[in-house]
């Protein structure tokens, strides 16, 4: 299976969160998604690790990603291991896309920035040849290595490297970000309250989308970081 795009989070919803916007304007050009959670995030205040698979289920069918995966680390203890780094690499190289999202450099949560470096690896090491993999029939895997890693942006202000334009598609955004139930405002739940179940962390999302978008003239944007430098062949491609 070949697809354009693959993002990764630590946890679902990290990728509806802070990326979103840009997969949606990004499956209506017609490029293909594929999304895989490191873990079920199954630490969270709220819910649990199988209610998030469920709810991550259908967030994946409002983006009309082509697949979801899991891979089942330990929320909030996974580490930078031969065997995550791995399961990442026979993603990567199940799924050949040519962009990779992957979690913010550093933020609020530890995890977050640890996935980063670990996808960012795994992007280099599913290009060697002497990694050895096998798909899910046992069948060895082509080495196959990302042209781009971009590392959203979450909770914590970082200077971007680029932003994309989501202006029109903060409501289906919202849509994908409120599949996690357990998660986010909900007004039937009787969960203990978090910094994200309020009905103003949705406000504060739409804030962050407004500050990274001002630059560039437009209502909503999300944020990126990037490895190596961008290059364009036509710099009105910039404005």
């Amino acid at each position: 299976m070949k697809i354009d795009i693959l993002a990764i989070g630590a946890h679902p919803d990290d990728i509806e969160l802070s990326a979103s916007g840009t997969l949606f304007r990004h499956i209506e050009m017609g490029y293909s998604v594929a999304l895989c959670d490191l873990t079920q995030g199954e630490l969270g205040t709220r819910g649990s690790g199988p209610l998030r698979l469920q709810e991550a289920e259908v967030a994946k069918n409002i983006f009309g990603a082509v697949a979801r995966e899991n891979l089942g680390m330990k929320d909030g203890f996974f580490l930078h291991t031969e065997e995550n780094i791995v399961k990442v690499v026979r993603v990567i190289r199940k799924y050949r896309p040519e962009i990779v999202f992957a979690n913010a450099i550093y933020d609020r949560h530890p995890d977050h920035g640890r996935a980063s470096k670990l996808i960012s690896d795994a992007c280099f090491f599913a290009g060697l040849i002497k990694i050895l993999t096998d798909d899910e029939d046992g069948n060895p895997q082509n080495p196959w290595r990302p042209k781009a890693v971009y590392h959203y942006i979450q909770d914590r202000n970082i200077k971007a490297d680029l932003v994309v334009d989501i202006s029109s598609y903060m409501d289906r955004k919202i849509e994908s970000i409120m599949a996690y139930r357990s998660q986010f405002f909900n007004s039937e739940s009787d969960e203990p309250e978090t910094p994200i179940s309020s009905k103003a962390f949705i406000d504060f999302i739409k804030a962050k989308n407004r500050s990274y978008a001002r630059d560039i003239g437009v209502e909503y944007a999300e944020a990126f970081t990037v490895e190596r430098n961008i290059g364009v062949k036509n710099l009105f491609d910039l404005i």
